[in-house]
Parts: structure tokens; C-alpha cells; sequence
């Protein structure tokens, strides 16, 4: 018996093994249908997938075989792996140098016939074979060998479509502790930042009660400055909280929700304010969405077409039905409009179309960003349909 040698480039071969993750891994269903295939086309008893390591060829499929390795010493395969041809073929492994007195000869599975297809990586390192055996002397005819070679790049399909799934599945879990990291940064950021800011705008009430009296126009004015431009800091933060924290509202389960009790909750947060009214019209009561992303956008919506409109009474209209596949939802304001060429840019993180709103407050261009994230990411969609002087209705669909 002559024990086979090192691949050329073993080191390499054997660290491209260890990529795939696959040594020692569970039988499936995909392989097993491949060795089967390959003993009924070749007319074999036997058919292998073979992996070989550094001391022994390891089967991730074995037709016919109750062993699932063998030592590598021992293995035709790891010839095979080192012959130039594409088909390793053994008739009578008795009158061969190479095998006459090896002991899976001589003894179980008496492998006299052997023909076997190096399975080779897109770098050209071969990471095992695709076999078939039998224990009587044999040769494959010019259709086997074809179909054997047919196979066994179905089989590094399978490897490399394995592989892929992996190498994303580790990318996702590295996202999303990525995000996870970037999240409690984010908070902790948040945090800490909105801190002095609240100090900052109340240290400026603070100076302008005191003190307000004692210092010329000018220096109040730029008190105004340092208040005003700590609470619009403080309000992009929690903007950019909010947006970085959108994607953990997909974790919430989707739940029935009574859509009239939904927009009361949304009305009492106006209820201070004069002259507004708010309407919802639905034949729908108690639907079935994700609560938090519903009302997220719905209160962004109102809230835009309350502090955005310059009518003395300010009318917001609620509608709501539902089609096979999405709850659709339409807020309608009576409202300034939006001029044509802003349509699409509103949706743009940090575009900002108006400097101020009715409270003279500016916003941060973060919350309609935010709301189209979270209704294209539920499998939905948000336009604006506007005429300058006559309002804006905003659509949005939320996938059951």
C-alpha cells in the first residue's frame, strides 16, 4: 500500500476546508439525494461525499455505508484529490500498487471498483470528492463519468450556497449587535447631552429674570440666541434618538388596536391648545397592527398638520379602511399646503421646508424620515397629495 500524499498546497486547502464549516455537521437531505443519484446513475452499492481533514476523510454523505469516516491513510480520495484527471477511476483496486493490501481491500467494504470527482473550490483547492464503490471490478462508461462530474458541482453548489448562508446569518447577528451597541450609545449620548442643554435654556431664564432688566437690548437678545439654540440641540437629539431607536419598534408583536381610542390618546395631547379639531372617519374599530409604529406616525402626521397651519381653526380629518393585504390611512389637514417641488424632499432626513411654526419653534427634519422608515420597513407606503392655500392629505398603508 502507498499512503497518499499532501495536497501541494495543504495549509491552504485545509484552512479553505475550515471556512465552510461543515465537518461534523448533521446529514441533509439535499446531499444524501446527490449520493443516491450518483449509485443508481453509476449502478454502484455505494457513494460517498468525502471531507478530508488533517488525519481522516469524514463522509457528509454515505449511500450504503454505515461509517461516517475513515483514516486518511486508508483513503482513495485523498489520491484523488491530487490526480490532474476528473475522474479518479480504480477498475481493480487488487492490481493496484496503491491499494492491493489496504485493509478496506482486504477487508469491509471490500472497495475493489473506485471512481471519484475532486470537489474544488472556486480557488482551486479540492476539499474532498464525490465517489462511487463497489466491491467487483468495473468501468464507468462515458455517460457516468459525465453525469459523476455533473454531480459533483452540484455538490460545491451546495457547499458554496451553504457557506454564503452562514457568512450572512454572522453578518446579521454582527449588525445587529452593531446596532444594539449603537443604540445604547445613542441613549446614553442622548442623555448625557440633554443633561447641560436643560441647564443651559434654564440658566438663561434664570439670567434674563435677574438680571434681564440690567443689560441693554443686545444682551438679552443673545440670551434669546443661547435659549433658543439649546432647545432646538435638545429637540435634533431626541429627533436622532427617535430615528435611531425605530428599528427596535419591529420587535412589537402586532396586536388589536380600537383605532377611535388610538386618535382620543392622540387629541389629548392637544387638548390645550384652541380651536382644533380633530376627526375620524372609519367604518374599521378594532384593527390588527403593530400599536407602537401606528401611533408613532399618526401623532407625527397630526401633530405636523397642527403646528404647520396658519387657520385660526385648525381641522385635521382621520380616515381609515382596509383592503385584502393593508390597512390604508389618509390624514387630511386644511393647512397652508406644500408646494410641489417640496413634495418628496419632506421625507428626507434633516430637510426642513418651513423655518419656523406656529409657535415659533423650528423643527428638526428628522419625524417625517422617521415615519417613512417605519412604514415602508412594515411593508407599506406614504405620499402626499397637496395645492398650495387648499391643505395636505398624507396616505400611508400598513401591511396586515
Amino acid at each position: 500500500m502507498i499512503r497518499p500524499k499532501d495536497h501541494v498546497r495543504e495549509k491552504e486547502r485545509l484552512k479553505e476546508l475550515d471556512s465552510f464549516a461543515i465537518l461534523d455537521t448533521l446529514p441533509e437531505e439535499d446531499f444524501d439525494s446527490l449520493t443516491t443519484i450518483a449509485a443508481s446513475i453509476c449502478g454502484t452499492p455505494i457513494s460517498l461525499i468525502s471531507l478530508l481533514d488533517g488525519e481522516r476523510q469524514w463522509f457528509k454523505s454515505h449511500h450504503g455505508l454505515d461509517v461516517d469516516h475513515t483514516p486518511k491513510e486508508l483513503a482513495f480520495c485523498a489520491h484523488a484529490i491530487n490526480a490532474p484527471e476528473n475522474v479518479f477511476e480504480i477498475e481493480d483496486a487488487r492490481k493496484d500498487e496503491r491499494f492491493h493490501d489496504n485493509p478496506l481491500v482486504t477487508g469491509n467494504p471490500h472497495v475493489i471498483f473506485y471512481a471519484g470527482v475532486p470537489l474544488v473550490t472556486e480557488k482551486g483547492l479540492p476539499l474532498g470528492t464525490l465517489c462511487v464503490i463497489d466491491d467487483k471490478p468495473r468501468k464507468l462508461e462515458s455517460h457516468q463519468v459525465k453525469s459523476l462530474n455533473a454531480l459533483s458541482k452540484q455538490v460545491m453548489r451546495l457547499f458554496e450556497l451553504r457557506k454564503k448562508k452562514l457568512t450572512l446569518e454572522k453578518t446579521l447577528k454582527d449588525l445587529e449587535e452593531s446596532n444594539q451597541n449603537l443604540e445604547r450609545f445613542a441613549t446614553l449620548a442622548a442623555h448625557d447631552l440633554k443633561s447641560p442643554l436643560n441647564n443651559i435654556s434654564m440658566l438663561a431664564d434664570l439670567f434674563l429674570d435677574d438680571y434681564g432688566k440690567k443689560i441693554d437690548e443686545e444682551g438679552n437678545h443673545m440670551l434669546d440666541m443661547i435659549k433658543t439654540s439649546s432647545v432646538k440641540l435638545k429637540k435634533l437629539i431626541e429627533g436622532l434618538l427617535a430615528y435611531s431607536k425605530s428599528d427596535s419598534y419591529f420587535k412589537e408583536n402586532k396586536n388589536a388596536v380600537i383605532l377611535s381610542a388610538l386618535i382620543d390618546d392622540i387629541s389629548d395631547l392637544h387638548h390645550t391648545t384652541a380651536d382644533i379639531t380633530i376627526e375620524l372617519k372609519s367604518e374599521l374599530t378594532a384593527i390588527q397592527v403593530n400599536r407602537t409604529i401606528l401611533y408613532h406616525v399618526l401623532l407625527n402626521l397630526i401633530s405636523n398638520a397642527i403646528k404647520y397651519n396658519d387657520k385660526d381653526k385648525i381641522i385635521v380629518k382621520i380616515e381609515a379602511y382596509e383592503t385584502k393585504s393593508h390597512y390604508v390611512f389618509s390624514v387630511n389637514d386644511n393647512g397652508p399646503g406644500i408646494a410641489p417641488q417640496f413634495k418628496n424632499k419632506i421625507f428626507e432626513l434633516f430637510s426642513i421646508m418651513n423655518p419656523k411654526d406656529r409657535f415659533g419653534q423650528t423643527g428638526s427634519g428628522i419625524g417625517l424620515a422617521t415615519v417613512k422608515k417605519l412604514i415602508e420597513n412594515s411593508g407599506g407606503f406614504i405620499q402626499v397629495d397637496s395645492e398650495i392655500g387648499n391643505g395636505s392629505t398624507f396616505r400611508f398603508s400598513l401591511e396586515k
